[in-house]
């Protein structure tokens, strides 16, 4: 008899949904919306959806697998845990425990995930990763000005008289947040998208901005300057809360507005308009993640917080620089978890360049690599480098649901569950408060594990399984600990299956701020970094590098596919997936190139070949490839970006990325 279950999605993007799931003998058939979840209210995306295919896909790993002779055979567990088990023994004593590398991400965000930090730092402390592909640069740009990244809670939208959605497509990445803007349009507020690329959000705007990428930043000084030659800044705000404004002054009066007109390529005269705009209170700001994806990529998201701090727009209801929301999981102890004292060594590679760091580390080497939650073959920055740094390691061990391109290149797949085989706990780090119950609804396929058994039974082997002796509600507790006195508990959540978290609704509303000073900093109090902004533009630019802008003239950006969390669901798609190469419509008028054309399109790094669609209203020269795709789709177009780091240290340089393009015959 079929019965519909509460549960959540697991994807860590920002809507963190709350699902109906239709279960009939031990088996998913339906995945739907939870009609009375607070922010999610019934509607989910076909990503979400296609969480009922991923669970009962017939290309499930079900078993463990070995590597021999090239060829993938069956094991059993006590083999793969008893053979790692002892690898993991001999390492250390050898070489020190800092010889295994441990490299994940972030994809699905169940609070558990988080042991497999006890799992090493009881282990004596591995390799980790530091950084971030997708929104680190951005992070730590704002832990420079507010000495946080908070945003304001969902509803605040309908306080905003205007509203500026900056390089995030919400209609594909941010559903319910798309669903507020028609909502506060009708009740009056102007809504502006700056952008570019053409998109859903972009046709819903009362304007527009197409801006060359990766010229945000110089955008927004450039509004910056108008503002002051306008008279619109708040100088309540500025005297009173902030840090360094004299050094912003000196920055905007060092270069002229038709300077910034012409490396942005947006006319003086929408600055003008973006400028009032700005000073017509409220005005709140959308960040993407996007935006910061580039060499200059903290020092961008800089600069628009500076917007918006010297328009007045901090700490007020309808305001806001709203990147990321970080007071929700600062509202659990993650610490009790991971055990972060019991680490005796410790190295840290970036996650940028841990192919190159694996290739090149000594005292010790790497001799084993242990991947989990992630894909890193498709997802990690030039993809030739990883390929050969991950065939480096004498060991590679994938936890993984399926056989993606970097389970086929391991020596052990260890077979895990998928989010309604086990029970956790998932939030929103990006946009919504609200923390979501998944209970387990069906049995693994096969020997399908959840992570949490397999650092468990090697933890055993390893000599420390006390420090995994809790069930999963005392884990669950663990975590939960401070919200105990707010009311906040497991048995309320269970009942619930969603729960209203404590935090700050309107962040900074008492202008007291996180950072050395107390106050907004325009100018960062940041030891061992430059503190202040600069007027900087993308490495890969005709204004940093005019050789290498004319051997490869097209800026290729590789944004989030609509149908796929990143890389995990291509093979899953009804029909098989073609690589895609999107265009903007002078490329296609210059190269005679027509929709549907079988194209290359190459840089020093690498080449990939897709079929052009012609994309209406994109900026000039500009070109999209989505990221994620398979190797046998044709991707993965991470053969084309660079494996550089934010001028911060903490982001990917994903889309600071020169191409050339030619048809092929």
């Amino acid at each position: 008899m079929a019965e519909v279950r509460k549960a959540a999605c697991p994807l860590n993007c920002w809507d963190s949904c709350g699902f109906h799931v239709t279960v009939e003998n031990n088996r998913v058939t339906k995945v739907d919306g939870d009609p009375s979840h607070p922010i999610t209210k019934g509607k989910i995306c076909g990503r979400g959806r296609m969480l009922e295919t991923r669970t009962n896909s017939p290309a499930r790993v079900l078993h463990p697998l070995k590597k021999v002779n090239g060829k993938f055979v069956p094991i059993s567990w006590e083999q793969a845990l008893d053979e790692i088990a002892a690898q993991l023994t001999d390492i250390k004593e050898k070489y020190r425990t800092t010889a295994v590398l441990h490299s994940h991400d972030y994809a699905n965000n169940g609070i558990l995930k988080n042991l497999d930090q006890r799992f090493f730092n009881c282990y004596g402390g591995v390799t980790e990763l530091y950084g971030s592909l997708c929104w680190g640069a951005g992070i730590e740009a704002q832990k420079w000005d507010f000495g946080n990244a908070w945003s304001h809670e969902p509803d605040d939208i309908f306080n905003s008289k205007n509203i500026v959605i900056w390089g995030r497509n919400v209609a594909r990445t941010n559903m319910h947040f798309y669903e507020k803007l028609l909502e506060a349009k009708q009740h009056g507020a102007k809504l502006y998208v700056i952008d570019p690329l053409y998109n859903a959000t972009a046709k819903i705007a009362d304007e527009y901005i197409t801006i060359k990428p990766g010229m945000d930043g110089l955008l927004a000084a450039g509004i910056i300057k108008e503002m002051l030659r306008l008279g619109l800044e708040d100088r309540v705000f500025i005297d009173q809360f902030t840090h360094g404004f004299a050094d912003v002054v000196r920055l905007v009066d060092s270069i002229s507005l038709e300077k910034i007109s012409e490396m942005t390529e947006v006319a003086c005269e929408v600055m003008t308009k973006l400028a009032r705009v700005y000073g017509e209170k409220p005005a709140a700001t959308y960040m993407g993640l996007g935006l910061q994806r580039y060499k200059n990529g903290g020092n961008t998201i800089r600069l628009i917080d500076a917007l918006a701090a010297i328009s007045g727009n901090i700490g007020i209801a309808g305001g806001g620089a709203n990147y990321a929301n970080l007071q929700v999981g600062q509202s659990f102890t993650f610490e009790e978890l991971t055990l972060p004292e019991r680490r005796q060594n410790h190295r840290r590679f970036s996650i940028m360049k841990q192919a190159e760091e694996v290739l090149a580390a000594h005292d010790p080497a790497i001799k084993m690599i242990i991947v989990s939650c992630g894909n890193p073959l498709t997802q990690v920055p030039d993809t030739h480098v990883v390929e050969r740094a991950f065939a480096s390691a004498p060991t590679l061990v994938v936890m993984e649901q399926f056989m993606t391109d970097t389970a086929m290149l391991a020596d052990y797949v260890l077979p895990t569950t998928t989010a309604f085989e086990e029970e956790d706990l998932y939030y929103s780090s990006m946009y919504h408060h609200y923390l979501n119950y998944g209970p387990k609804l069906v049995s693994a396929p096969g020997e399908a594990q959840p992570d949490l058994w397999i650092w468990t039974q090697l933890a055993k082997r390893l000599g420390f399984g006390e420090d995994f002796d809790f069930s999963r509600d005392e884990w669950f507790q663990m975590v939960l600990k401070p919200l105990a006195d707010k009311g906040l508990t497991l048995e309320k959540l269970k009942s619930q299956h969603t729960m209203e978290l404590p935090v700050e609704k309107i962040p900074w509303h008492d202008h007291q701020f996180q950072t050395p000073t107390g106050k907004y900093e325009f100018t960062a109090q940041k030891e061992g970094h430059q503190g202040q902004l600069t007027l900087a533009v993308p490495d890969e630019s005709k204004w940093e590098n005019p050789e290498l802008a004319v051997k490869y003239p097209y800026h290729l950006l590789t944004i989030h596919p609509l149908r796929s969390n990143h890389s995990q669901n291509y093979h899953l798609l009804a029909s098989k997936p073609k690589l895609k190469v999107e265009i903007a419509a002078n490329i296609a008028e210059g190269l005679g190139l027509e929709n549907g054309d079988f194209v290359k399109v190459w840089n020093d790094r690498g080449e990939i070949k897709g079929f052009i669609s012609i994309l209406a209203r994109a900026h000039p020269d500009t070109i999209n490839i989505d990221e994620g795709i398979w190797k046998e789709f044709g991707g993965p177009v991470n053969q084309l970006t660079s494996s550089g780091e934010s001028d911060n240290g903490l982001g990917s340089t994903l889309y600071d990325c020169l191409v050339n393009l030619e048809k092929v015959q």
